[in-house]
């Protein structure tokens, strides 16, 4: 028994306009994500990320091929609820899923319609705030917050549901740099001490880097997959794609064109600086 908690198999879907079908938005995406894994999704607008992460947890259904969730096939209407107590999905915009006057309450609202008793509903709510860091803002109005303690907010009403897999669709879009530097580590924080499978759409280079596995895409297809050091490495074929690589990665390969003996999988800063001076010893 494998431990693939989301599969697509030949996923092809296709939005119905007034007019009929519109193009293919995904085109055959196979793609199996591990329990426990932190993926990113990375892809132009356009390329189908979204798309394909509103089908992780059945808010769409595909036009073709099969999505199972934990093995259980999305199209069967009688699972839907199983399938999102699974999979919980944060959008771009937290004020969307912000629906209380209250922190607290908005964490609760979820499991309050699962029908989680109000003992436990306290615990989840309690517990569901330390994680993302904003239980002592737990008495205050969610529209006084910053966007970044929204989304936080909006991450904590996901976790009280309990879900084994979080999807993030672009959560920080809308955030300034000290709101994404705060989603991107609580996000990091629930994948790496509680387990949480993590799958994050994103367009931000420096977001797909921290995960540990990076699936490209372009066009509706997948174009890469694999360990971000190794994908990224691959300049050429992203350009293709008209996807930039990471501020080191552009600064290795660029050297290296000039004929520069240089890693192009070293990444993070430190990494690239460490590359730079072995260069510069020589």
């Amino acid at each position: 028994m494998s431990n693939e908690i989301i599969q697509t198999q030949d996923l092809h879907f296709s939005y119905t306009t007034v007019e009929g079908t519109a193009p293919t938005v995904l085109n055959g995406v196979d793609i199996a994500i591990e329990e426990g894994a932190f993926v990113a999704i990375l892809g132009h607008n356009g390329s189908g990320k979204s798309t394909l992460a509103k089908h992780m947890n059945a808010i769409l259904l595909p036009s073709g091929g099969t999505v199972y969730v934990d093995g259980m096939d999305t199209a069967e209407e009688e699972k839907l609820l199983n399938i999102r107590r699974t999979v919980g999905m944060v959008f771009q915009n937290p004020d969307n899923q912000i629906v209380a006057n209250v922190v607290e309450e908005d964490v609760a609202f979820a499991p309050e319609n699962l029908g989680v008793p109000p003992a436990e509903i306290r615990q989840r709510v309690d517990d569901a705030l330390k994680a993302v860091g904003m239980y002592e803002f737990r008495e205050h109005a969610p529209h006084l917050l910053s966007g970044g303690q929204k989304q936080r907010i909006a991450i904590a009403g996901v976790i009280a549901m309990q879900p084994r897999c979080i999807v993030l669709d672009e959560p920080t879009a809308m955030l300034d740099p000290i709101g994404r530097f705060d989603v991107l580590r609580t996000i990091k924080t629930l994948n790496r001490e509680r387990g949480v499978t993590v799958v994050l759409i994103t367009h931000h280079m420096d977001e797909a880097a921290q995960a540990d596995r990076l699936i490209v895409m372009a066009k509706g297809k997948v174009v890469a997959d694999g360990a971000p050091k190794e994908v990224f490495s691959r300049v050429e074929e992203l350009k293709a794609v008209g996807l930039t690589v990471p501020h080191t990665t552009q600064l290795l390969w660029e050297l290296r064109q000039e004929g520069c003996d240089v890693p192009l999988d070293a990444l993070s800063d430190e990494e690239c600086a460490h590359a730079l001076y072995t260069l510069l010893k020589q």
